[in-house]
């Protein structure tokens, strides 16, 4: 799976090998040296990941980590921290300030790699290619269909991400501002209330197997789909 990936990395030598690494990829790639610089371009919108050095010439990553943590918008990104300190109290520390994983210097392109991908699937489930299968309604990304009960089932682009999106983070309550922001995008402006419209084409879409009673409004907050019927 590719992805929007923040590299924030003071030294220009390191920083260049990783992005062109990245790109090879397929991944969109965005870059800052300084913990300001990396602020600022989280602030223009959230990316996928974020690969942040330990020492940066204005602030430490973890207290970076530790920052973007306490905010509801970044409390989630997934972060994997790239040090050359390799003791076990550093590796704890990193971890404990609030990164996902921990990456020591010099380390290979298939490594990084491998931990931005496992990071991806653990955070952000969404954006793998791998197929779900909720009750008997099946999605699968990769050939962007989706299926119930074996019956083929049509909807436009927004609802089969919006889908996916449910599908992998059920039964949790989703606020309208948290949908918007992760099925249409970080800093993308438009009303709460589009969620609602297309809530409701998704439903009509799912109706025809009988899978649209697992979408369920939850008054007051937002929506919620179930992994299994009661």
């Amino acid at each position: 799976m590719t992805a929007s990936i923040l590299v924030v990395e003071d030294e220009p030598a390191i920083q260049e090998l990783i992005a062109v690494n990245l790109a090879r990829h397929g991944h969109e790639v965005r870059r800052a040296a300084t913990a300001e610089e990396a602020y600022r371009s989280v602030a223009e919108s959230l990316p996928d990941v974020i690969l942040l050095d330990w020492m940066l010439p204005d602030a430490p990553g973890p207290s970076i980590t530790r920052r973007l943590r306490s905010e509801a918008r970044t409390r989630d990104v997934p972060i994997i921290m790239l040090t050359a300190r390799a003791g076990e109290d550093d590796k704890v520390a990193g971890l404990e300030s609030g990164a996902d994983d921990y990456i020591t210097k010099p380390f290979s392109p298939r490594e990084l790699e491998a931990r931005i991908q496992a990071v991806l699937r653990r955070r952000t489930p969404q954006l793998t290619q791998d197929a779900v299968d909720i009750e008997g309604l099946l999605l699968n990304p990769a050939t962007r269909s989706v299926e119930g009960n074996g019956q083929a089932l049509k909807m436009g682009p927004t609802e089969f991400d919006l889908l996916h999106f449910f599908m992998t983070h059920t039964d949790r309550v989703h606020t309208r501002a948290n949908i918007l922001d992760q099925v249409w995008g970080d800093h993308v402006f438009i009303e709460d209330r589009t969620v609602d419209v297309h809530i409701r084409r998704l439903r009509d879409a799912i109706a025809p197997s009988g899978h649209d009673d697992l979408v369920e409004t939850v008054r007051g907050v937002g929506y919620r789909f179930l992994s299994k019927r009661a």
